[in-house]
């Protein structure tokens, strides 16, 4: 079998693996992208709310604030450049307890730490001139008015469109079967009609799902640590018939699995409900069933009412539904994003990405950069 020789690869072509490979090609760099599936961002890229996140819930330093904020600016200069549809509507976190309030006013100043710009504190009265539909329930909100949606799958198609502009490929229906770090580069064997060799001076690992999966298929010296282990949480979605009765998007308090059910548009200006979490059994791997079952809709009735009362069930329908991969399982703390090179992990020319959920939509921009600096770093 010959040997492909190639700069650098980077594996798996969702919104983060694109925004990677746009970085790199943008340093001048041979890319070659390797998607398993046949198309771009068919799995958790496309499973989302499509929402531009401002940056509030996140731990003050953690790759998932400082990521968080850098795309949103990047992502809010990239949009209009490229013709992409989006829309900073704003988003209002709001508390339907006093119990609540405590939490709402730490969740400003965590934002404003995160360096989240427009924060502001609202009274439910308050909060109801710009949202007349909430309920009376609402005691206080917190408006972010740089959140936002957008045109995610147009997003995509902009990233691959830089990419191939600049030479870079993509081969899609390829998956890698094997590989191991060797001291001339990091080879590869990938699948497709007929196996494939290729060595890397760098590969990149942004396989989503199956990421942990990947590092244990490629030989070297990251694998005499503690891969980590992945966990996977579900998440539906209802769309809901009729007018659409908010202009903002509109979020319970966070829980520490979850931005909680909450209620966003699209830019058709249709509403929608979720997404909830389903944690999956330990063990779970890819592929997922991506069902989403119609008896659920009671349960997220109950959660939007207690912000939006005159909601009816009949009003929900079952649309989609997503799958987050996790660090850690149900009832832990919420882990930060893992980015490792050979500083980390010994293992030269390798980048794990381990654990890219929310927000890494958002982030994805930021996230390329940031890989793309490990590289140049490396040189």
């Amino acid at each position: 079998m010959s040997v492909w020789e190639i700069e650098t690869v980077v594996v798996g072509a969702g919104v983060v693996g694109l925004a990677i490979a746009e970085q790199l090609s943008r340093q001048g760099r041979e890319v070659l992208l390797i998607e398993r599936a046949s198309a771009i961002a068919t799995e958790t890229t496309s499973r989302n709310s499509e929402v531009i996140h401002a940056g509030l819930y996140y731990p003050t330093g953690s790759k998932k604030a400082r990521f968080c904020v850098r795309g949103r600016h990047l992502l809010y200069d990239w949009l209009p450049k490229h013709g992409i549809d989006h829309k900073a509507c704003g988003k209002l976190v709001v508390a339907t307890d006093e119990g609540e309030l405590d939490a709402l006013a730490a969740l400003k100043v965590k934002g404003q730490a995160n360096e989240v710009e427009g924060l502001e504190l609202l009274s439910g009265r308050e909060a109801r001139v710009l949202e007349p539909e909430l309920s009376e329930q609402v005691c206080a909100a917190l408006l972010s008015p740089t959140s936002g949606i957008f045109d995610s799958h147009s997003f995509c198609h902009s990233l691959l469109g830089k990419i191939e502009d600049r030479g870079g490929q993509l081969a899609l229906n390829s998956e890698v079967l094997r590989g191991a770090v060797t001291p001339s580069g990091v080879v590869l064997i990938v699948g497709g009609e007929e196996e494939t060799r290729l060595r890397a001076q760098w590969v990149v690992n942004a396989a989503g799902h199956r990421a942990p999966q990947l590092a244990g298929c490629i030989d070297g010296p990251h694998q005499t640590g503690s891969l980590p282990t992945p966990y996977f949480a579900k998440g539906v979605y209802f769309s809901i018939q009729g007018r659409p009765p908010f202009t903002r998007l509109i979020y319970p308090m966070p829980t520490s699995a979850s931005l909680g059910i909450h209620y966003t548009l699209d830019l058709s200006g249709s509403g929608r409900l979720g997404p909830d979490v389903e944690w999956l059994l330990e063990g779970s791997t890819p592929p997922f069933d991506y069902a989403v079952d119609p008896g659920r809709a009671s349960a997220f009735l109950k959660s939007a009412q207690t912000y939006w009362p005159e909601l009816r069930l009949e009003q929900l329908s079952p649309t989609y539904s997503g799958v987050r991969p996790k660090l850690v399982y149900q009832g832990e703390d919420a882990a930060d994003f893992c980015i490792e090179s050979q500083a980390d992990h010994g293992s030269a020319g390798l980048i794990n990405l381990f654990g890219i959920e929310s927000p890494g939509l958002t982030s994805s921009l930021a996230i390329g950069e940031y890989v793309a600096e490990l590289v140049q770093n490396d040189l």
